[in-house]
């Protein structure tokens, strides 16, 4: 019989625990959610007498189990069998009651020291609290060291250093690092709003978003004609720049290769009036502030996998014109033997991508040539970049 046991009744109060629903009642202003009634599935008349024995087991159970719920009964009249009290509904009184019936009074005494701790120091993040409660009480352990950072913060608006100059004990830049994206929260509600730089956000932004000194950003590049000197006094031709200066650049090239490898990068053949950079991942959009791109050829040569394409779509975004090398179904197919095994696929639409290229994105996302299928860039021949490179000479 599918009536309902105290297991079930539990389970009920454990998802009230999981959709944060109990720790945000204990929030102010957020309503009470006891008493409360759960859902109970009870014998239906009939089966009173058809299945007797079952139910008064039934009965037993539900009423002798130890737990700290309220039974409401009922008495039914039965022609046969008489009086019999039958359990209508059930309620959870209170909330250390439900504490108790799901074992969570230890996590409840912490989320409480963390409100009082919060409403004496910073109560315009208390939204935050009763808004995201479990994430609250995972930080549990180090909430301090979060408010003493919101402190500082407010105590030093926009403070044009690096993170690693803050000075709070407990506080480190790893610390801060691990915990951008939840002081990014705490920071906008306790911040005034020209304390805040909205042109920036995410994880990315961090630094920017509220005025600390960000690390720069490099782009590392190959010149790739023995003729052309990008740097006056210098024959260097591996050169790492800050996205400023390669900004202001505009080298005397006509075409411009990105390389997600490093060894592709740093073994890419020699070309006239050309230079290769180093991809290194997701993240281009440091490449758009050198407009000289923008009138240049610019190909992209990366894995033939999901995320190979999901980055070329990256790029594309910011260099529309950029086209693709090697990354084709020619390729992938003609190095069947090298193919390896994509850890986690992508699963994105990605709206910057040839015809072509799409076709074979999306064969790759469903497994059309076997399961996880990716081509890294490193296993194609040297002697075939050097063809392929022939061909554009030749278009």
């Amino acid at each position: 019989m599918k009536w309902t046991t105290p297991a079930d009744l539990r389970a009920q109060v454990q998802r009230l625990w999981e959709r944060g629903l109990i720790l945000t009642s204990m929030c102010e202003a957020q309503g009470e959610l006891f008493p409360r009634r759960l859902h109970l599935k009870k014998p239906k008349s009939e089966e009173l007498s058809t299945h007797y024995t079952e139910v008064r087991a039934w009965i037993e159970r539900l009423a002798n189990a130890d737990a700290p719920y309220r039974i409401e009964w009922r008495t039914l009249k039965h022609r046969v069998l008489g009086s019999n009290d039958i359990p209508t509904r059930v309620w959870i009184d209170t909330l250390d009651d439900a504490l108790q019936m799901i074992h969570k009074r230890r996590e409840a005494q912490q989320f409480r020291t963390l409100l009082a701790l919060t409403r004496e120091q910073h109560a315009q993040l208390l939204p935050w609290i009763a808004k995201h409660p479990l994430r609250a009480l995972e930080l549990a352990s180090v909430w301090e060291q979060l408010l003493a950072l919101v402190s500082w913060i407010q105590q030093h608006p926009r403070p044009g250093i690096y993170l690693r100059q803050i000075e709070l004990s407990g506080v480190h830049t790893k610390f801060i690092e691990q915990h951008r994206a939840v002081l990014a929260q705490l920071f906008d509600l306790a911040l005034p709003p020209d304390a805040i730089d909205n042109a920036y956000s995410g994880v990315s932004g961090f630094c920017r978003r509220y005025g600390f000194l960000d690390k720069p950003v490099r782009v590392r590049f190959r010149v790739l004609d023995p003729a052309i000197r990008v740097l006056r006094g210098s024959t260097a031709q591996d050169i790492t720049l800050t996205c400023d200066a390669f900004a202001h650049l505009d080298p005397p090239v006509s075409r411009v290769f990105i390389s997600e490898n490093e060894i592709n990068f740093l073994a890419f053949p020699l070309t006239p009036a050309a230079l290769v950079i180093f991809g290194s991942g997701y993240g281009f959009e440091h490449l758009a502030r050198a407009a000289w791109l923008q009138h240049r050829e610019v190909y992209y040569w990366g894995d033939i996998d999901t995320h190979g394409f999901a980055i070329l779509n990256q790029v594309r975004n910011i260099l529309p014109h950029t086209v693709s090398l090697l990354m084709d179904a020619d390729t992938l197919l003609a190095h069947r033997p090298l193919w390896g095994t994509e850890p986690q696929p992508g699963t994105a639409e990605l709206r910057h991508l040839t015809r072509e290229e799409q076709q074979v994105y999306d064969q790759l996302r469903a497994n059309h040539w076997g399961e996880r299928i990716r081509l890294e860039q490193e296993r194609i021949g040297f002697d075939i970049l050097s063809k392929a490179l022939d061909q554009l000479d030749g278009a």
